[in-house]
């Protein structure tokens, strides 16, 4: 029990794959301007990523390490993180029209974004067993997911705030952003 409450505030928190991984850095900007878009995308995000860690994990402790084909992982995982995206932005289109007219074009973009494979490459490197890479990878998706609505709620206050001109929207959204990760930075003492 102790080694799964690690692992969550390890990988939720301390090690957010936004803030001290850099990971996901252009759906966490683009994405974020409102709060509707921003958890329309982490739930896509959790979806993928939890499902991509295990079938990743699996993909490469049984078919690519017996046969020496290491060199493959990055292809093979992007296979399949992009299959998982095409059924998330089929179900998203069917159920929420508006949500997949809100997201565009980083509904797609969540095949290339780099915290979905980074994290299935960390749970494959991480020398987890098959269930805590699948609870990393969530537990991963779960700190995107809270990184992203934290930042748009900031940023729809931003909207109503009194901002001097050269600070508004992309400026005041990085410097935000940056406090955000500094902020983030206080959970590094929880887990060593």
């Amino acid at each position: 029990m102790k080694e799964i409450l690690i692992l969550l505030v390890s990988a939720t928190f301390v090690n957010n794959v936004i803030f001290a991984r850099f990971l996901g850095i252009c759906p966490y900007i683009g994405v974020s301007k409102n709060l509707k878009t921003a958890t329309g995308m982490g739930l896509g995000v959790i979806f993928v990523m939890t499902l991509a860690t295990p079938i990743t994990y699996a993909v490469d402790h049984a078919i690519l390490i017996p046969f020496n084909a290491g060199y493959m992982r990055t292809a093979m995982f992007i296979l399949i993180i992009a299959s998982l995206v095409q059924v998330v932005e089929l179900v998203v289109k069917k159920v929420s029209k508006p949500l997949y007219n809100a997201l565009g074009i980083y509904l797609p973009l969540i095949t290339t974004n780099c915290a979905i494979l980074g994290v299935a490459i960390l749970a494959t490197q991480g020398k987890y067993s098959f269930l805590m890479a699948t609870f990393f990878g969530f537990c991963s998706a779960l700190g995107f997911t809270i990184a992203i609505i934290i930042f748009a709620g900031i940023r729809g206050k931003l909207e109503e705030a009194n901002i001097p001109e050269p600070f508004k929207n992309v400026p005041i959204a990085f410097v935000t952003a940056a406090i955000l990760a500094m902020a983030f930075m206080g959970f590094s003492g929880l887990v060593k």
